[in-house]
């Protein structure tokens, strides 16, 4: 599969060698390539599928069936509004895939029956609130937004973690999952992986290049040496929120030990996850990204992660 006419202006503009356009087309080509071998044994932790109040392009089904064939290893399902553990468990039990499905919850309000979905599922991302945080609806509602509500903050008023943030913090730290950032604020981003990580929580940096949650690369460097893992988004990259070149300096700068690679596909109408992680890893390659780097963040890093 070539790379699609959208996303060739993200390449070309990688390229730029002043060696003409043969040599550009050429290292295309060679890159994709080399994205289509590096995603055999490749993870994506973060996708969407329906079943899903929003419209998607593939169902879970589906979409497993698509890394399978790829040589992927799994893809982390991930839903705004209810927990996808059970799905994957279903997905894994009839596909007769080889990909493995995983499956992750989204914080919302009701606490106490989160805190139990934490103990008892096989979760092994939980994201603080996404579409319903405050610091999202800030900047208004998202595509595909149906309902108005004030947002939820983990801060007090005086800017401390409210406590029932401690509470699911235990609750991760007891099942060895990840703490996820999902839609916060950077200031609460900020507060919330450090403490977690002086709490001995497994945390991860959500998509720090998205406008809406934008975290700096000086402050992504910090958190990467406190043991945080800080997830790099393809999204971001096709929607323009950051280029090609900026994030592979920050890349480079964290560590990709520190990172992983991961699409924020689903979307009806749009490439699926497979295809697009494909992408991602060509455009990564084209910024100097060695191969050893993109296996750390889509083979080695999400797979201690999810294979715990």
């Amino acid at each position: 599969m070539g790379i699609k006419k959208e996303n060739r202006g993200i390449l070309s503009k990688s390229l730029s060698n002043g060696k003409g356009v043969d040599r550009r087309i050429m290292t295309e080509l060679d890159a994709n390539k080399k994205a289509e071998e590096l995603l055999k044994g490749a993870y994506d932790l973060h996708v969407h599928s329906s079943p899903s109040v929003f419209p998607r392009e593939l169902d879970g089904f589906q979409l497993i069936r698509e890394a399978d064939a790829a040589g992927m290893a799994g893809v982390m399902l991930k839903s705004h509004y209810e927990s996808t553990a059970l799905r994957a468990e279903l997905i894994n039990r009839y596909s007769g895939c080889k990909a493995k499905a995983y499956g992750g919850l989204c914080l919302l309000p009701l606490i106490l029956d989160i805190l139990e979905d934490i103990k008892w599922a096989r979760i092994k991302i939980v994201w603080m609130p996404t579409r319903d945080a405050k610091n999202s609806l800030v900047f208004g509602n998202m595509e595909g937004d149906f309902f108005d509500r004030r947002g939820i903050t983990i801060l007090e008023q005086d800017g401390t973690l409210k406590e029932c943030v401690y509470d699911i913090m235990d609750a991760i730290k007891e099942k060895d999952a990840f703490l996820a950032t999902g839609h916060i604020s950077p200031e609460e981003s900020l507060i919330l992986c450090r403490e977690g990580r002086k709490r001995g929580v497994n945390m991860i940096l959500t998509h720090p290049e998205f406008p809406r949650t934008r975290i700096g690369r000086d402050d992504q460097a910090e958190l990467a040496k406190l043991g945080v893992v800080i997830e790099k988004n393809w999204f971001n990259l096709a929607q323009k929120s950051v280029m090609p070149e900026e994030m592979a300096e920050t890349i480079r700068t964290v560590g990709s030990g520190h990172v992983y690679l991961a699409t924020d596909r689903g979307q009806k109408g749009a490439p699926t996850p497979v295809s697009e992680l494909k992408r991602f890893i060509a455009v990564m390659l084209t910024c100097g990204i060695a191969e050893a780097q993109i296996r750390d963040m889509v083979q080695k890093v999400p797979e201690e992660m999810v294979c715990r």
